[in-house]
């Protein structure tokens, strides 16, 4: 899985009066937790930009003065009306210990059904995954070249070394849906089938 390194600095301070006053100079409260000790943090806004609003998934290298911590994003809490970011949950990784995180999906191959005129529609943009930090791919690729007509490719489809998916077995990945021309291809040449 890519990385994706941010500078932090500690706080000590907390509570709403502070983190109001970090959040007007474009700072945003953060905690790692997940290690021996939690750690609190402030980061630069401009900073996170990239890592956020991204549909990638990266492990974070956070550095904080002399020491650098390995770490996914948990949890973001937004602004409801001006989407800024208020606060950022870090988890620590460990080499031994295996993490769920939501991983994207990337569809490949050319689709059966989108060739005889279906519309493939992607229903689940994100995967959970449960896996050892080495094994976290950067995408799920999931092959669709046999997905036909009015089929849908499901999580139980799918089956992926060293990485255990969270999601239900019946979770629908992509689907070929009938569009109306293809329909009225599908009908006008069952008539034709039918007067000869």
């Amino acid at each position: 899985m890519k990385s994706f390194e941010i500078n932090g600095s500690l706080r000590t301070e907390k509570g709403k009066k502070f983190t109001k006053k970090m959040r007007k100079q474009e700072s945003v409260p953060a905690i790692l937790y997940g290690g021996k000790e939690n750690v609190m943090l402030s980061l630069d806004e401009s900073e996170l930009r990239d890592l956020i609003y991204t549909p990638n998934v990266y492990i974070v290298d956070l550095k904080v003065g002399k020491k650098a911590y390995k770490s996914i994003i948990k949890d973001i809490q937004f602004h409801p009306v001006n989407d800024r970011i208020l606060h950022i949950d870090f988890l620590e990784l460990s080499d031994d210990k295996k993490v769920t995180i939501g991983v994207p999906v990337e569809l490949t191959g050319s689709s059966e059904g989108v060739k005889q005129g279906g519309k493939l529609t992607l229903i689940t943009r994100k995967l959970k995954v449960s896996a050892f930090p080495k094994d976290l791919p950067d995408t799920i690729k999931v092959d669709i070249t046999n997905l036909d007509l009015g089929k849908s490719k499901l999580v139980g489809d799918i089956s992926l070394d060293n990485i255990q998916v969270v999601d239900p077995k019946s979770t629908v990945i992509a689907t070929v849906k009938l569009t109306r021309a293809a329909r009225g291809a599908a009908q006008a040449a069952e008539g034709e089938a039918a007067t000869a």
